[in-house]
C-alpha cells in the first residue's frame, strides 16, 4: 500500500508577514510586500524594488554560536523551519534520527555572505576570509544547516528549480515518505538582495524596473513588466499519515495527493505547452481522472 504524505506544519519568514498568522492576514487583507530596497544601496541601478522579510532579528531565532557561520538566506530557512516543526507538534529528539529529512530548494545560494566574504579577500587579503566560507555560501547549506539543529539524518537534497523549487520539494519530500521515511522537512527560501545578487537578475532584462511598488509586479495583465526579486520563503513539514496518526499530530493541513512536473518546449517548436501534461501526469498521480 502506498503511503499517503500530508502537512502537519507551516513556518513562514515572508515578505509580506513575518510567521503563518502575519502572512495569512497580510494575504486576506491584499497586503503587498513589495517596497524600496533597504539592504543595499539600490539607487544606482535600474531596479529599486524588492520584497524584504520585515522585522527579522536573526538573533532573537539563532543560535548565537551559528551567526558567525550563517547567511541572512540561511537563518529565514533555520527559522521557518524551527517554526514549522513547533507548528506539527514534533519532538525530533523522541524520533528516529534517520527516519527524518530534508530537503530545501534555492536558485542562488548566500551570495550576501559570499560576496562579504569576496570583498575581504579582494581589499585586505586571504587572512580576512572566514573559514565558513567554504560552505556558507553553498545553495545546499539550508538543508545542511536545518538537519544538523535537528539531528534530521535521513535521506535529504536539494533541488535547483528557480520558482518552482518550493513545489518541486514537496514532491521530493512525498518520494522519500513513499520509500518509507516517516517524516520530511521540505521547502524553499531564497534572498540575495545585495549587489552580487542583484546585478546577474538585471542582467537577464527580466526585472521589473517600476518605480511604484503597486505597479511593479503584475503578473497576469497585459502592463507586466518583470518580476520583483524577493526574499523568504517557507518551510513545511511532511509525514507519512500513519506515524503522524501513531505520534499524535496536533493538526493535518492537507494531503499531497499528486504531483508531477515538466518544462515548456522551445518556442517556436509548435508542440503544446507543457502545463497540460503535467496536470494530467499529476491527477494520475493521484489516482483521479478529468472526470
Amino acid at each position: 500500500m502506498t503511503a499517503t504524505t500530508v502537512v502537519t506544519g507551516i513556518g513562514i519568514t515572508a515578505p509580506n508577514g513575518l510567521g503563518t498568522e502575519d502572512y495569512w492576514k497580510a494575504a486576506l487583507d491584499g497586503r503587498s510586500g513589495i517596497g524600496p530596497v533597504t539592504r543595499f544601496d539600490a539607487s544606482q541601478y535600474p531596479a529599486t524594488l524588492a520584497g524584504e522579510v520585515p522585522g527579522f532579528v536573526a538573533e532573537e531565532h539563532i543560535p548565537s554560536r551559528l551567526m558567525p557561520q550563517t547567511d541572512h538566506m540561511t537563518r529565514l530557512a533555520m527559522t521557518a523551519a524551527a517554526w514549522a516543526i513547533d507548528d506539527a507538534g514534533v519532538d525530533a529528539a523522541a524520533l528516529p534520527e534517520y527516519g527524518m529529512g530534508v530537503v530545501t530548494a534555492a536558485s542562488g545560494g548566500a551570495v550576501e555572505f559570499g560576496q562579504r566574504e569576496l570583498q575581504n579577500l579582494w581589499s585586505k587579503g586571504k587572512e580576512y576570509v572566514s573559514a565558513y566560507q567554504s560552505f556558507a555560501w553553498f545553495y545546499a547549506v539550508n538543508t545542511g544547516q536545518i538537519s544538523i539543529r535537528h539531528k534530521m539524518r535521513g535521506p535529504s537534497g536539494v533541488l535547483l528549480t528557480e520558482q518552482a523549487g518550493g513545489i518541486d520539494s514537496l514532491g521530493h519530500a512525498r518520494r522519500h515518505i513513499r520509500k518509507g521515511i516517516p517524516l520530511v522537512v521540505a521547502g524553499g527560501v531564497d534572498a540575495a538582495l545585495c549587489p552580487w545578487g542583484w546585478v546577474p537578475q538585471l542582467a537577464s532584462g527580466r526585472m521589473s524596473t517600476a518605480g511604484d511598488p503597486a505597479r511593479a509586479y503584475l503578473p497576469f495583465s497585459p502592463d507586466a513588466c518583470g518580476y520583483v526579486a524577493g526574499e523568504g520563503g517557507a518551510i513545511l513539514v511532511t509525514e507519512d499519515a500513519g506515524s503522524a496518526r501513531e505520534r499524535r499530530a496536533p493538526q493535518v493541513y492537507g494531503e499531497i495527493a499528486g504531483y508531477a512536473a515538466t518544462l515548456d518546449p522551445a518556442p517556436g517548436s509548435a508542440r503544446p505547452p507543457g502545463l497540460g501534461r503535467a496536470a494530467r501526469n499529476a491527477l494520475a498521480d493521484a489516482g483521479l481522472t478529468p472526470a
